[in-house]
């Protein structure tokens, strides 16, 4: 399962959700379930951990909607075999280990560490888009 780009692909979906999770009640924790069932419009901004994993959220999808393209187009060409499978799948396995860290170390707001977290992940998805093309 960790040696299929696709197969990483859905785990790096399933982080996204348990992160989802983890903001939920985090904002929860903060301004209540009741506020959190209403409208959005007038919430309070979020702060503290409960602010930074929403962010960490936000970043999280936008992060699985620019490694998803890559992936799905090395798959459908793998038959053809014209990208490195290997590579391809250390690429997918860099980019998930590092936006798992991603996640916790924004959370605790950590600077410097989340920024190099996240280029690692950043660059790996860059690579995948150098084999798609």
């Amino acid at each position: 399962m960790l040696e299929d780009p696709l197969s990483l692909l859905c785990l790096y979906g399933l982080w996204v959700i348990v992160t989802m999770v983890a903001q939920v009640l985090a904002a929860a924790a903060q301004v209540g379930l009741v506020t959190l069932s209403y409208p959005r419009d007038n919430m309070p901004p979020l702060t503290g951990v409960a602010g930074r994993l929403e962010r960490a959220l936000r970043n999280s999808v936008v992060a699985l909607a620019l490694v998803a393209p890559p992936v799905l187009v090395l798959a459908l060409r793998a038959p053809e075999g014209l990208a490195p499978a290997g590579a391809v799948t250390l690429a997918m396995q860099v980019f998930l280990v590092s936006r798992i860290l991603f996640v916790p170390v924004y959370a605790a707001g950590i600077p410097f560490l989340r920024t190099l977290i996240w280029a690692a992940g950043f660059i790996a998805t860059l690579w995948l888009y150098l084999q798609a093309l």
